[in-house]
């Protein structure tokens, strides 16, 4: 298990080229990735109801699949429980992430929710990364841009994504504080955002749930 300490901030899309070229004429040209991400769960939100994600991610190397507690988000600062391993395809693999899982609650309700997991909604963007040091501590820069798609009913509905995450790798949290203070400077429309790709991908389904009942 790892704790992931992540800063998000909302980023403004005509904004992206300007801020990639701030990342690389410091620190050198950053590593573009295309990701693909499918979100599970049970219909009645087994995992969301126990503040939990499960994803299953295609890499350009190899599919991963993540399992991770919400945790608790402040000012756009995150500290998230994750678990995260290979898998061969495009398939989860439940039983390998049970054995892994060492939060109770969290793996009560991922054994709760393995019968009956469906794909509920799945992002695609593209990254660019960079590594960088702070004061001593290592940061994984990625810069997203993309969208969130969840298909209900038939209807496809789609909400963008575009933001700014500072990952501490190692050192001391107040480091990601302290870029970001650097970045909103530079970048002064940059906000927190507190909600992850996860919840805004529950939060699109919901709304096209009440629209059907409007």
């Amino acid at each position: 298990m790892g704790i992931e300490r992540e800063l998000k901030l909302a980023l403004a899309p005509s904004r992206h080229d300007d801020m990639a070229r701030f990342f690389d004429e410091r620190t050198g040209p950053g590593k573009p990735i295309e990701l693909t991400n499918v979100y599970f769960d049970t219909p009645d939100c087994v995992l969301a109801k126990a503040k939990s994600a499960l994803r299953l991610r295609r890499t350009p190397q190899q599919w991963l699949q993540t399992y991770k507690t919400l945790g608790k988000t402040v000012a756009g600062l995150s500290n998230r429980h994750e678990w995260e391993m290979p898998v061969q395809g495009e398939a989860l693999g439940i039983n390998a992430l049970l054995r892994e899982c060492d939060e109770p609650p969290a793996r009560e309700a991922l054994e709760h929710a393995a019968p009956d997991l469906i794909a509920l909604f799945k992002t695609d963007f593209r990254r660019i990364v960079w590594e960088i040091e702070r004061e001593g501590s290592q940061i994984e820069v990625a810069l997203d841009r993309g969208q969130i798609t969840a298909e209900v009913d038939g209807e496809t509905r789609h909400v963008e994504i575009s933001e700014l995450e500072l990952e501490l790798k190692s050192g001391d949290v107040a480091a990601l504080s302290n870029l970001a203070a650097e970045m909103r400077g530079a970048f002064p429309e940059l906000t927190p955002e507190d909600l992850s790709k996860a919840e805004r991908g529950y939060r699109l389904r919901e709304a096209s749930d009440e629209n059907d009942e409007a």
